[in-house]
């Protein structure tokens, strides 16, 4: 699933300031399979999961859990189809209804939506591929670089009422606060940004009917030519495990009569694409248990979150997955196979 590149160019250019060097984020790059040059133009995409998995790394480089929300407030600007559509929009509103409609055209794995109601605005965020949902760090740039993006265009450093995120980060809350300087709320059932109505109406400078027109012409052409990327079924399951989450991990015949399958079926498809169900579970628990642990939740509240009776059976399973009991864990990086 390819998404913008002006995401991760920045993102490499924010550590590279944040360590004073290249070394942090060429070791990064390497450990994504990706190089300076592959994020240099004329590329214009990578993958989703490379820019996941370079927003985690670089949190824990430098040991700052709200290091993606800086960063994400720095994105001011990408040479993107959307981003010109917005660029030459009315006002704000124009902005997030464009922002609702083409947004797929640079990141399919998730879809934004403007609803009203009463005083206020909302631009929900959902998940079309429900297995990035885990990458905690890479949703918090993505929702500060949205406000961003918002303010750059309408030229005004305004603040939302709210903005919500589904995880949780435990006292790390505190951080977020002090850094958006208004309400940011963890644990939320939504994943959304809440606006006042009237900053709708802001104007956004740089409009041009006639430009917006055109572009918005083209947009038509490219989605109507772009045909939505197919998930492999590793992807759908751990969606589906994701959505089963917290207390809950759902059984794999569930699983299976969810996606249409018999559960013959849906083990020998597993099976061609190289992995098990219970082989998901496993990478998915230990994947979600280290986030988990870097956000500052309470070992036994992860223990419940990931489905497990009690603590001491957590505590069992992590160490077999990653040779470390909990208390221990510090952070998922090593260089140790660095040249």
């Amino acid at each position: 699933m390819e998404v913008d590149i002006a995401r991760i160019q920045l993102l490499t250019k924010a550590l590279d300031q944040h360590t004073n060097c290249s070394k942090a984020s060429d070791r990064i790059l390497r450990k994504c399979d990706l190089t300076r040059d592959a994020i240099a133009p004329p590329a214009t995409t990578c993958s989703a999961h490379q820019e996941a998995l370079f927003v985690r790394y670089a949190c824990d480089t430098v040991g700052d859990i709200t290091f993606a929300a800086q960063t994400g407030l720095q994105f001011s600007s990408t040479s993107s189809l959307t981003a010109y559509i917005s660029k030459y929009s009315r006002d704000l509103r124009q902005v997030l209804e464009n922002t609702s409609y083409f947004h797929r055209i640079i990141d399919p794995a998730i879809a934004f939506t403007l609803r009203l109601a009463g005083n206020f605005a909302t631009i929900e965020a959902e998940w079309k591929d429900a297995s990035y949902a885990r990458y905690h760090r890479r949703t918090e740039f993505l929702m500060f670089a949205g406000l961003a993006r918002m303010r750059a265009l309408t030229q005004s450093n305004f603040y939302p009422i709210e903005m919500r995120f589904q995880h949780e980060v435990g006292e790390n809350r505190k951080k977020f606060q002090k850094l958006a300087g208004f309400p940011i709320v963890f644990g939320a059932e939504k994943l959304e940004i809440v606006l006042s109505v009237s900053s709708l109406n802001l104007p956004v400078p740089t409009y041009d009917s006639n430009l917006r027109e055109h572009l918005l012409e083209y947009g038509e052409r490219v989605l109507a030519e772009r045909r939505s990327p197919k998930q492999k079924l590793r992807a759908q399951v751990e969606g589906l495990i994701t959505q089963s989450l917290p207390g809950t991990v759902v059984h794999a015949d569930e699983a299976a009569a969810n996606l249409g399958l018999s559960p013959r079926t849906f083990a020998r498809r597993l099976k061609d694409e190289g992995t098990s169900y219970r082989d998901i579970v496993d990478d998915l628990r230990c994947d979600l248990a280290q986030t988990f642990i870097t956000n500052g939740m309470p070992l036994s509240e992860i223990a419940y979150s990931l489905g497990y009776a009690d603590q001491p059976a957590f505590s069992t399973a992590f160490k077999r997955w990653t040779g470390q009991a909990p208390s221990t864990f510090r952070s998922r990086l090593d260089f140790s196979d660095d040249p």
